[in-house]
């Protein structure tokens, strides 16, 4: 059973979203919070799998709960949930290692599948803006470029095509049938890629990489 808690400080989207998980029938919501100060504390106590966090809400944001959500000893893999213009905190929350982003309007069967591929260990990123996030911070990732290409000296060529998979949005399998490789190799190479660049999930490597300028 994969266990989520809900955080967005409007009761209807939580009880939206409540509804819509607890239709299926390996999910459980355990948990559920209003702010950022909320997330924490409620994902301390229940120890969720993944937690869906609004990133605007009053008092202590989804930004600034990101960051502690990650820092537990045992974090909830974090899904953002957002809207187009408020890309610039998507960013940032992903940097500080929140896996993936959701739009609020996201089908039902989709964010069902989504909290399945995130509980599973890939990142998932909403496709539209994901090409608008890049775009945005198309010239902040040029000032970094350099930096990032340093960064990713230690990797091998393997763990460099692997990661340019992972930049293009590709999951353990999808990544596998395009370089030849069985999903466990790339899974352990989506490991390696992390622990040398010293990064907790596969999305802040991708940044990297965009960074770099290999996508």
């Amino acid at each position: 059973m994969i266990r989520v808690v809900i955080v967005d400080d409007e009761q209807l989207v939580r009880s939206g979203l409540r509804m819509i998980l607890e239709s299926a029938d390996d999910i459980e919501v355990t948990g559920e919070g209003s702010d950022g100060t909320e997330a924490v504390r409620i994902a301390q106590d229940v120890r969720p799998d993944v937690l869906l966090l609004d990133i605007r809400m009053p008092g202590v944001d989804g930004l600034t709960a990101a960051a502690g959500l990650v820092a537990l000893p045992r974090p909830p893999k974090v899904i953002v949930l957002t809207t187009f213009d408020l890309d610039e905190y998507v960013h940032k929350a992903l940097q500080v290692g929140a896996v993936g982003f959701l739009l609020k309007d996201t089908p039902p069967h989709d964010l069902i599948a989504a909290v399945r591929t995130i509980h599973n260990g890939d990142a998932l990123l909403a496709p539209n803006v994901t090409k608008r996030l890049l775009e945005r911070f198309a010239i902040a990732a040029s000032r970094n470029g350099e930096v990032a290409a340093k960064r990713l000296d230690v990797l091998s060529e393997r763990e460099r095509l692997v990661l340019v998979a992972v930049a293009q949005g590709m999951s353990n399998a999808e990544a596998g049938r395009s370089l030849g490789m069985r999903e466990a190799t790339v899974k352990a190479h989506v490991s390696r890629i992390l622990s040398k660049l010293d990064m907790t999930n596969r999305v802040q490597a991708a940044i990297l990489a965009h960074d770099a300028g290999w996508v």
